[in-house]
């Protein structure tokens, strides 16, 4: 475990240059921000979650398990962030990144609150976290629309 990086997720890091390394690049530094509090929410996941009180037998797995979904889905948000970027930027997969990333971030804050309503996570820290993940929708929105439309067409007929 490194100890500077309790969440492990990855620092962001730029790819080799390209030569237009000058030009302004509105989606990448919308992309680097929304990871940044990804990271930091993520953060805040391990922290809350590794509090997570262990009760008895059946009670005890499903609080578990909700532990277990609830820091699968950051990761892989995280993982979504930073893919997006891939592949030229290509519309169609930063879409489809950013609806899974969306779903990832409203089943957490929901989860969350579940676990605040149990008793599972202190109330304090879950409304912290739960405030955060809508500083993060903001950035996401900004993200978003950041987003250009390119000649490759969605075979689904979903990213039109």
């Amino acid at each position: 475990m490194n100890l500077h990086n309790l969440n492990e997720l990855p620092e962001w890091k730029d790819g080799p240059k390209d030569g237009e390394d000058w030009k302004e690049k509105p989606t990448l530094n919308a992309c680097k921000m929304l990871y940044k509090k990804w990271n930091e929410i993520t953060g805040m996941l391990c922290g809350a979650l590794g509090s997570v009180k262990e009760i008895a037998d059946e009670e005890e797995l499903f609080s578990k398990e909700t532990k277990a979904m609830i820091l699968g889905d950051a990761y892989e948000a995280g993982a979504k962030i930073r893919s997006s970027e891939a592949g030229d930027g290509m519309y169609i997969l930063r879409m489809e990144n950013a609806a899974i990333i969306r779903k990832n971030a409203q089943f957490i804050k929901t989860a969350i609150l579940g676990l605040i309503i149990e008793g599972d996570v202190d109330e304090e820290h879950g409304e912290i976290i739960r405030k955060e993940i809508d500083v993060f929708r903001e950035l996401f929105k900004k993200w978003v629309n950041t987003f250009e439309k390119d000649e490759y067409t969605d075979d689904w007929g979903l990213f039109i």
